[in-house]
């Protein structure tokens, strides 16, 4: 396509005529863009640099406003950028920054057109050159002029050098070698009297100092001398913020700059420079009792303040001050309470941290009853950010607050039912993370469980599934605390349950299993016991009275263990008559038949598993003809034992597993994890598989078989099951590490107050003056309350459980960047580019060998410096003394390292030279201390 004509060039329309069509656009606007972007193509083809100046100018809008790609114009810029006037510059220079990155195929062509800019006399074309140069730098770029950067950092212009100083942020973090060459000029710039190149100076060394701060401790004095004598609250904002980052890694720092922070917060009106001083007192000096008293007192304004901003800024330093000074917030705890109530949502997230700052055991239920009544009133955001709050408190380090377990399970129901309640998620992990760490909890949960799963209107709201996902689980597990199983499974089985998930109505049928084994387990062992007391004789073969009622009250006392429980256990089974087994069964088949087409392949399973076993059990259990008849008195023995081995099953308690115990199991030899199972088949092609017309299914949906089961089946099968329980035995005792202990609990009185009981409560309700009067009594040491029962034993897995992982502080990493700053700062001036280290490792010299001798004990080295820092007789004594160990050495290593003494002499002349002329200049400063210095100097002691 030809490039456009002369009178194309002419009538060309100019970026005000684009804006001004754009706005006339009500309809269609896409259209005229888009006519707009081929009349651009066009245009800047052309080889008027005006024309394609102007056409780059207009992609360079669409480009921010539309972002529309300006790929296809790269090299055009370039063309632009060529052009020796400045107009067109600016707008090729804007445009590369827009569209340049690190892919960018002719990013190497602009080089020599950076070098060329950075070059110019027009002080305005350098700083266009540096402002692009800190948008599109790589590591190329960065290599190659770093030169230019160097001599600019140093130039008359204070507009360029402060350019130049922004732009070597860039540089550094692209080529880090470049800061052998420019950081001691940086450095240099930290004296500058000037207000913009010492902000911009500043500005560097923090953004620097965040990644690593150790690496910059040795310039503390330069910004220590800022910190007093700067009257610019941007840069003292900007030497604070470095000073919190040094002043936990030197406590004599730390020391030498608290009176000037105070004085800063005592004489300045400015807020912004006052919270900085706050943050960095609360942050970083709050060893300082005078100076955080001072800070508080400070936030206290800020508190006071009408404007939201500062109220936050506020409550935001409370928050920081909070952990380690909790009086800060006692002093403030009105306006705190208060700022529950406020319209602005950020206030009241910062508000709710600080209250919930001020937990502990004494004050935990009381506060959360607070703060829920709180939630049923606030909109749903901050309802839940006050539930996750409670919830994260109250489970912190295995619930360490925690007392009374039964309140806290009946809290969860309680918070679940809340209507704008979405952390089902939360509540479900902590109940049923409670159920499993303490057992004398487990009536409580299981009461709640079956107040959540009876209430048809909790099955409508997809946040709460979760928690009936855990409320199922619950009841069907520990059902041996239930005082109505029966009342369960209608809950568990109510049609509404259509309107759960699969995965959740597949627990519901599994919890729905197990507590139909216990009913039909708890029912036998009622005939048996009053079969037994009419005539003992008539008891199926193999089965003993006494066996029935070992194995009954065993049950009891392993799954709980108090007198409540066995209590709940015996009216339950005199409750068990033929007539509710039989509408139990009735209900089961009713409620799962037609799950047997279920979609869902858990769900339609887990239903078979259930309908095969009634319909296994359900004639023979109920046969009223089974004494006559040996036949059925022999199947009613096969049903009983298919019972009795279901309910074992279930009854094998199942306790938390920590993290790490699969890591923990040997891997046994000759296993092969990674192998390619394509040949099984082949392996396992003699193996037959059971025939699938030994017994079968039935259901009232289906068509009815008789299950045929034959007595050499029903051995092996009772042979193999007693097989399995024998191997997770053995598995017990191998791997008895993996298991939770399973000694029986002592048994104590249930001395708690219900937990919904109003006289324990008090008359608590959700205004600030009781929230405040509750928090007041908590923040003041008193004996501890005693308690009618102790804490329940909450059970820990292993040394995961019991050390929590910390948040461990990030490491500083030890990058090239930071290395090169240390070695500048240490001294080490000659040290060799990390680039070019690997070239030159294979050749030792004399002095490598040197500084590897240096370099083997720094802390000895920093703290001789530290002694002998401003003392140079005694250097001279130790200078002196190395010369007397040099007389003991070979001739050869002799004369090599005199040659390398009177090199490093030369250089010390020097250096001594130029630190008396530096001397001489700062010698009416505070801080007479040089940049390069390894260690702070004595005068922070």
């Amino acid at each position: 396509m030809s490039g456009p004509s002369l009178i194309d060039s002419l009538f060309q329309r100019t970026l005000e005529d684009l804006i001004k069509g754009l706005r006339q656009q009500l309809i269609g606007e896409q259209a005229f863009i888009s006519k707009a972007l081929e009349e651009i193509r066009k245009e800047i083809k052309s080889t008027d640099l005006s024309t394609k100046s102007t056409a780059l100018l207009k992609l360079s809008y669409l480009s921010s406003l539309h972002f529309h790609d300006m790929a296809f114009a790269s090299f055009h810029a370039l063309e632009v950028l060529s052009s020796p006037r400045f107009s067109h510059k600016k707008i090729a220079y804007h445009a590369i920054s827009l569209s340049f990155h690190d892919s960018t195929p002719v990013l190497l062509l602009i080089t020599n057109h950076l070098r060329k800019d950075l070059t110019s006399t027009n002080e305005f074309e350098v700083s266009l050159s540096l402002q692009c140069l800190s948008r599109i730098a790589n590591v190329d770029l960065a290599r190659d002029l770093t030169p230019e950067i160097f001599t600019l950092l140093s130039s008359n212009k204070l507009y360029v050098r402060k350019r130049a100083v922004a732009v070597v942020l860039r540089v550094f973090e692209k080529y880090p070698d470049s800061v052998r060459v420019c950081f001691k000029r940086l450095v240099e710039n930290l004296e500058n009297y000037d207000p913009q190149i010492l902000s911009a100076v500043v500005g560097v060394f923090c953004e620097l100092a965040c990644k690593d701060p150790r690496s910059y401790l040795p310039l503390a004095p330069e910004f220590y001398k800022i910190l007093v004598d700067s009257k610019n609250n941007w840069v003292l904002i900007k030497v604070l913020k470095i000073l919190a980052k040094l002043a936990p890694l030197e406590p004599r720092l730390a020391k030498r700059v608290v009176e000037p922070v105070c004085d800063h917060m005592r004489r300045t009106g400015a807020k912004s420079l006052l919270f900085e001083c706050v943050r960095t007192v609360v942050t970083s000096l709050s060893e300082y009792d005078s100076a955080v008293r001072l800070a508080v007192g400070k936030v206290r304004e800020f508190l006071v303040d009408e404007d939201p901003n500062l109220k936050y800024l506020g409550l935001q330093a409370l928050s920081i001050v909070a952990p380690k000074h909790l009086w800060a917030v006692s002093e403030n705890k009105e306006v705190v309470i208060k700022s529950l109530s406020d319209a602005d949502p950020n206030i009241k997230i910062e508000s709710l941290h600080l209250v919930m700052a001020m937990v502990s055991e004494h004050n935990v239920a009381e506060i959360s009853r607070v703060l829920v009544n709180y939630a049923l009133k606030a909109d749903p955001e901050f309802c839940n950010e006050i539930l996750n709050s409670i919830l994260s408190t109250c489970s912190r380090n295995l619930y360490e607050i925690i007392v009374d377990f039964d309140w806290y399970v009946s809290l969860l129901g309680e918070m679940s039912r809340i209507p704008h309640c979405q952390k089902g998620e939360e509540i479900e992990n902590q109940l049923i993370d409670i159920g499993l760490r303490v057992k004398q909890v487990r009536p409580e949960l299981v009461r709640v469980a079956r107040d959540l799963l009876i209430d048809p209107a909790l099955l409508g709201n997809p946040f709460l599934h979760r928690v009936l996902s855990a409320a199922a689980w619950a009841s069907g597990e520990y059902v041996e605390f239930s005082r109505n199983p029966l009342e369960l499974m209608e809950a568990l089985l109510q049609p509404r349950t259509s309107l759960l998930p699969p995965s959740i109505r597949a627990i519901y049928i599994q919890s729905a299993f197990k507590v139909l084994v216990f009913c039909l387990h708890t029912y036998l062992m009622q005939r048996e016991s009053t079969t037994s007391s009419a005539c003992p004789d008539n008891l199926p073969s193999g089965v003993s009275a006494s066996v029935s009622y070992e194995s009954f009250d065993g049950l009891s006392v392993e799954n709980g263990g108090d007198a409540a429980v066995t209590h709940s256990l015996t009216s339950t089974s005199a409750s068990m008559t033929d007539e509710s087994i039989v509408n139990l069964l009735n209900l089961v088949e009713i409620a799962l038949g037609p799950l047997l087409g279920s979609h869902d392949v858990e769900v339609q399973g887990r239903a078979r598993n259930v309908l095969g076993f009634v319909d296994m059990t359900k004639l023979d259990l109920l046969n009223p003809s089974a004494q006559e008849d040996k036949g059925l008195e022999r199947k009613g023995v096969e049903a009983y034992k298919t019972i009795e081995l279901m309910h074992d099953a279930f009854s094998e308690e199942l306790g938390p597993v920590s993290l790490t115990a699969q890591g923990k199991v040997p891997l046994p030899d000759g296993l092969m994890l990674k192998e390619n199972l394509g040949d099984l088949e082949m392996i396992c092609g003699d193996i037959e598989l059971p025939s699938s017309n030994s017994f079968s299914f039935g259901s009232p949906y289906e068509e009815k078989v008789g299950v045929s089961f034959s007595n050499l089946q029903i051995k092996e099968d009772f042979e193999q099951s007693n097989e399995s329980t024998s191997l997770l035995a053995e598995h017990r005792k191998r791997h008895g590490l993996y298991y939770l202990p399973s000694g029986k609990s002592e048994i104590i009185s249930n001395d708690y107050p219900p937990a919904n009981d109003p006289t324990s409560q008090g008359n608590v309700n959700d205004n600030s003056d009781d929230l405040a009067k509750l928090t007041e009594e908590s923040l003041f040491p008193k004996k501890k309350p005693n308690h009618a029962k102790p804490r329940p034993v909450v059970v820990k897995l292993d040394e995961v459980d019991e050390k929590p992982i910390a948040m461990k502080k990030p490491e500083a990493k030890d990058d090239s960047l930071s290395g090169a700053v240390r070695d500048i700062l240490l001294g080490s001036e000659d040290v060799i580019p990390t680039s070019s280290r690997s070239n030159l490792s294979g050749k030792p010299s004399s002095k490598r060998r040197g500084k590897e001798k240096q370099d083997t004990d720094p802390h000895v080295e920093s703290k001789e410096n530290l002694v002998d820092d401003g003392n140079p007789s005694s250097r001279r004594r130790k200078h002196h003394s190395h010369g007397k160990e040099r007389r003991h050495k070979s001739p050869r290593k002799k004369n090599a390292e005199e040659r390398e003494d009177n090199g490093q002499k030369e250089k010390e002349k020097s250096s001594h030279r130029h630190g008396r002329h530096k001397s001489r200049r700062r010698a009416d400063e505070l801080l007479n201390v040089s940049p390069q210095t390894p260690v702070i100097p004595d005068f922070l002691l």
